[in-house]
């Protein structure tokens, strides 16, 4: 039985994680902390849990990574990272941790996200004179714009195509670069996120699209990395690791 400690847990997405967390035969939650709780089965900081866990999921704030990250170091602990628009000083971190812990750090959640930026690499390295052009569109709440999916898609274009720019949110009079990757964010709604990878040539195009139905499929991605994370070594993981495994 895997022991799972969620972090944010009283969030949109911590809130369906242990829901999850608790239908799954293999799984039990450990306990759940979030910053915002007032009290009950909910800790309000790491300091109060007692409990061992095997792994963390952390649906919290990419602000309190450091502080969660250190946790994990001190406790031994695999930590799945489900946060999004970390800055350098909270990217550092992540990697320092990795020299001590297992990390598995994901833009993106979902395997169909996965499965896109692998097919997004097989079908541009396939034309590698074709135009590339990735569009993103989620609810008009979300802070950072382009989304961190679709940069991580962005930058699994640029493994097949070394050399290639990034031209984010295309404006002005300037004429496309012939070796630049577009992305443009779209805003609106109440939509749970789209992501479409465009190749094109002049005689054809191919569109790879992944659209989300409903938010609790991050959560099962979370989960799905938590299995493959408890026993690994110390290191950083990503779903690309997962995929490699199927």
């Amino acid at each position: 039985m895997i022991r799972v400690l969620v972090y944010g847990a009283l969030g949109r997405m911590g809130s369906i994680v242990v829901n999850r967390v608790e239908q799954a035969e293999d799984m039990a939650v450990a306990a759940g902390v979030d910053v915002y709780s007032k009290g009950g089965a909910v800790c309000a900081d790491l300091k109060e849990v007692k409990e061992k866990a095997d792994v963390v999921i952390d649906f919290s704030h990419h602000t309190l990574t450091p502080a969660l990250l250190a946790w994990c170091v001190e406790k031994n602990v695999p930590i799945v990272l489900c946060t999004t628009g970390h800055d350098d000083e909270e990217k550092a971190a992540i990697g320092e941790a990795a020299k001590s812990i297992p990390v598995f750090y994901s833009a993106n959640m979902s395997m169909g996200i996965a499965l896109l930026a692998d097919l997004a690499r097989r079908t541009v390295a396939l034309f590698p004179d074709a135009d590339v052009e990735i569009v993103e569109a989620h609810h008009n709440r979300k802070l950072d714009a382009p989304s961190g999916t679709a940069l991580m898609l962005a930058r699994a274009v640029q493994e097949v195509r070394p050399g290639s720019t990034l031209n984010l949110g295309r404006s002005g009079m300037a004429k496309r670069e012939k070796n630049e990757i577009g992305v443009q964010a779209v805003r609106m709604g109440n939509l749970p996120g789209t992501h479409v990878v465009c190749i094109s040539t002049d005689s054809q195009t191919v569109e790879l699209k992944h659209e989300a139905h409903d938010r609790s499929l991050f959560a099962d991605g979370a989960l799905t990395a938590a299995r493959f994370i408890v026993g690994k070594p110390a290191g950083l993981y990503d779903m690309k690791g997962i995929i490699a495994e199927k």
